[in-house]
């Protein structure tokens, strides 16, 4: 039963992460990849929101609400191999500068997200 929420989550995430994606190309074109960087900055905020909320008020009685939702949906969402492809593409095109900027916005953002995420289910939940 677990991996059929994990199944139905991950394709709910998915399907999230490519509308993000085909939202990005027609608004800010291929130059850069904006979409996974916002991914993973919402895909971590998120996380922390949800691993907050789960660890504050219990996951008691929810079952297999966390599975579905964390490993599920934003499994599918947040797109890390993705980030590593685009990085690497990114410098092999010759635009160390920007690879750079990626990785490392894309990466502490997303801590800060968490830590957003986890603060403010701290103090709402």
């Amino acid at each position: 039963m677990t991996y059929l929420i994990v199944f139905f989550g991950g394709g709910i995430g998915a399907t999230l992460r490519h509308g993000v994606n085909m939202a990005s190309m027609r608004l800010f074109g291929t130059g850069f990849p904006y979409a996974t960087m916002f991914e993973n900055i919402t895909g971590s905020l998120v996380m922390g929101l949800l691993v907050g909320y789960f660890a504050f008020r219990g996951a008691a009685g929810l079952h297999h609400w966390p599975l579905f939702l964390t490993t599920g949906i934003l499994g599918g969402y947040t797109t890390f191999s993705a980030f590593s492809l685009d990085a690497v593409l990114l410098y092999e095109r010759g635009m160390v500068g920007l690879a750079t900027f990626y990785v490392l916005g894309s990466v502490l953002l997303s801590i800060a997200g968490l830590v957003a995420g986890l603060t403010l289910a701290r103090n709402v939940f």
